[in-house]
């Protein structure tokens, strides 16, 4: 076979390329209001929404920049230059006081607003963390413990979300009550299943349909130990979500601007390029990545059987139970649960990585995307005498492709639209 690094790589890119800022945002964005353009933006794309914005309302002069303000609230090493709009590099996967800073300064801008501006919220994966605003009662490091709690919990994004929007003042609708009366528009770039509004950023712009009652449930099933404080506010009635139908929403709209199966469709483009039979298993798979990775390795290994070229795609989000102490992410133990599967098989290479630049980590920009593994891949075990099954154990995956030379290392892509997860199988 010959070397498909360079192609499983071309189809990773692509698939961030469709979600970029700076190629999608200018055609969503509306025309100058009577008053203040107020730019608001939270995630892993933050910063760069952010630098898309200003070029648009700047670069051709459509308004005065005394017009445009805001904050923008990014993962560390996700900032970009900006002129008007201030850009904040705060804690992801866990929360830091640059975001509990930040989150208070959104909700105060937010509150400044009038009726005839425009509050401009642009939203993109990683929001949740960014924007850290624990509710009443609750201090910042019973917030920063409970979410680490989630992070280990193997619960999914939208279950972890909603505990996440009934121990905040910002998310859950409630960034849409403080800028009120503002007309307020919310473009996000999706990085959940479904494309649910109400999860992306954990909604703090929309109407929630989760319940402190199912927030107490999910804690209940993970069996998560909350301090009283936590508990207390989950008990709490003042901590529910805004609903359908409050005032909040009589200006708001949300248009969702890149999305998962975008980005997907552009990866199977190349691959139908490069002369494979697709197999597109969507955007939007969920479950434990290990478990994933069993299934996808017997549909790999069937059609090898069979003869067929065939690439195997998908997206959404896998989750990782921690059980071990050692690094990595769900695209990395993903692909190392296939290198135990598939050791010493020919004719099939795999890539898996987070579109945002990040699997797991510990939030440091330098962290890997994910990971890859072919025949160099098997023969780098034979040599070191690797077991991928320890090192699955012990979840500690990055040590593991660390060792092989096979981890997806691609910097901040400054945009977030979930994994991508490509099986080339040449029959």
């Amino acid at each position: 076979m010959t070397d498909k690094r360079s192609l499983l790589r071309e189809m990773f890119d692509a698939a961030v390329a469709a979600a970029h800022p700076g190629t999608i945002l200018a055609a969503h964005l509306p025309s100058p209001p009577r008053g203040r353009i107020i730019c608001l933006a939270a995630g892993k794309a933050a910063g760069a929404l952010a630098h898309a914005a200003e070029q648009y309302y700047l670069g051709e002069g459509r308004i005065d920049p005394s017009r445009l303000s805001g904050l923008a609230t990014t993962r560390h090493g996700h900032g970009m230059p900006t002129q008007r709009i201030e850009v904040v590099e705060a804690g992801h996967p866990v929360p830091d006081e640059a975001g509990l800073k930040a989150a208070a300064r959104t909700l105060e801008i937010a509150q400044s607003a009038t009726a005839d501006d425009l509050v401009l919220v642009l939203l993109s994966g990683g929001g949740s963390a960014n924007w850290i605003a624990p509710a009443e009662g609750v201090s910042f490091a019973q917030k920063q413990a409970m979410n680490k709690s989630l992070l280990r919990s193997g619960a999914p994004i939208g279950e972890m979300n909603t505990v996440r929007k009934h121990l905040s003042r910002i998310k859950g609708g409630r960034l849409a009550r403080a800028a009120a009366p503002a007309q307020l528009l919310t473009l996000a770039i999706s990085d959940v299943p479904h494309d649910d509004p109400a999860t992306i950023a954990s909604g703090p712009t929309v109407p929630d349909p989760t319940t402190l009652a199912d927030a107490r449930e999910i804690v209940a099933r993970y069996g998560i130990t909350a301090d009283q404080a936590v508990t207390d506010a989950l008990n709490d009635p003042r901590s529910e979500s805004c609903k359908a139908g409050d005032a909040a929403f009589a200006r708001a709209a949300l248009r969702i601007i890149a999305r998962p199966q975008e980005s997907l469709d552009a990866a199977v483009a190349i691959a139908k390029k490069a002369g494979y039979d697709v197999l597109d298993l969507g955007a939007d798979l969920e479950g434990e990545a290990r478990d994933v990775a069993a299934a996808h390795a017997a549909i790999a290994l069937k059609a090898k059987a069979d003869g067929k070229k065939l690439a195997i795609l998908s997206g959404g989000e896998l989750t990782v139970t921690v059980r071990g102490n050692g690094r990595g992410g769900p695209n990395q133990e993903y692909v190392l649960a296939l290198a135990s599967l598939l050791a010493d098989t020919t004719g099939i290479c795999v890539l898996a990585g987070d579109t945002d630049g990040a699997d797991g980590g510990a939030g440091s920009a330098d962290d890997p995307a994910g990971a890859l593994i072919d025949q160099r891949t098997f023969a780098k075990m034979r040599e070191l005498r690797l077991d991928p099954k320890a090192y699955l154990d012990n979840n500690d995956a990055t040590a593991f492709f660390t060792a092989t030379g096979d981890l997806l290392n691609t910097g901040p892509t400054l945009t977030n639209v979930n994994d991508i997860r490509i099986i080339l199988v040449d029959g």
